[in-house]
């Protein structure tokens, strides 16, 4: 049976479906047949980074209501083989999600993928809580500013109360942390919250720190996942968090700020 993970966060704009594309295809890339599905109903983009916004013909809404199977509205990767996404409807609301929908449509997906990876509306609305219900494990998507974090414990909350596994199976949904655009150079100067003061506020485990890079938009223009940017520091970070999801020891990268040509010399910082 396959595994449910929701990417999900308290607020727009702090990189989470550039997360859960670069997630979902990392998985794949370690050999891990893989689907992401938009929960973004009405307002879609997950197609757009992956790649496949062009060959989208039927959606989740269209499987819910019986107007295409499944096996119809997956979309196959052309880069790596076992990776696959269902994308959202742009012509639906969010209403059209329904309880027993997804739940059946999740039912036949962990069939037959090792990792469902669900890909979440900002905030607390409806499709969002849908795409936390059925989670064996969320990723939380911060920023190192407090109105995101704020929100990202909001959602905590919610993975804490509002899932199945909390609601009716008296358990609870493994939640881990990572943290997106961070700067260590704006960390130092007290611009940005550092990865303590984000540990302090939310005190769930950090599965990693994704720095603040260009390649990420030119991932995004390319329609391509930033972990095939093999060279970029974002890149090598979804990769490092998705060693340590699958258990692996990997220090953390790019978190600390980089000595200038003095302090390489003379192991000051700059």
């Amino acid at each position: 049976m396959g595994k449910i993970v929701v990417v999900t966060s308290g607020k727009g704009g702090v990189g989470k479906t550039t997360t859960a594309a670069s997630f979902a295809a990392a998985l794949a890339l370690r050999g891990h047949k893989t689907v992401a599905v938009d929960f973004d109903v009405g307002l879609r983009n997950l197609d757009l980074l992956m790649g496949c916004e062009r060959r989208v013909v039927y959606d989740l809404v269209n499987v819910i209501y019986g107007e295409s199977t499944l096996k119809q509205a997956l979309i196959r990767d052309k880069r790596i083989e076992n990776l696959y996404m269902l994308a959202a409807s742009q012509t639906r609301d969010k209403d059209s999600l329904t309880v027993e929908g997804v739940e059946e449509v999740l039912s036949m997906l962990v069939k037959d993928f090792d990792y469902i990876v669900c890909d979440s509306p900002a905030g607390i609305e409806k499709g969002a809580q849908l795409a936390m219900y059925f989670a064996d494990e969320a990723v939380v998507v911060t920023n190192p500013e407090i109105s995101s974090v704020q929100d990202s414990d909001r959602m905590i909350g919610l993975l804490d109360s509002k899932t199945k596994k909390a609601a009716e199976q008296g358990g609870s949904v493994k939640v881990n942390m990572l943290i997106t655009r961070y700067d260590p150079k704006r960390v130092t100067k007290g611009e940005m919250l550092s990865i303590e003061d984000i540990q302090d506020i939310l005190a769930i485990p950090l599965i990693g720190v994704v720095p603040e890079s260009p390649s990420v938009l030119h991932a995004s223009n390319a329609g391509t996942p930033v972990v095939f940017f093999e060279k970029s520091e974002a890149g090598q970070a979804y990769m490092d968090m998705v060693s340590r999801f699958l258990g692996e020891d990997k220090p953390m990268r790019f978190i600390q700020q980089e000595k200038g040509l003095l302090g390489r010399l003379f192991g000051g910082v700059s």
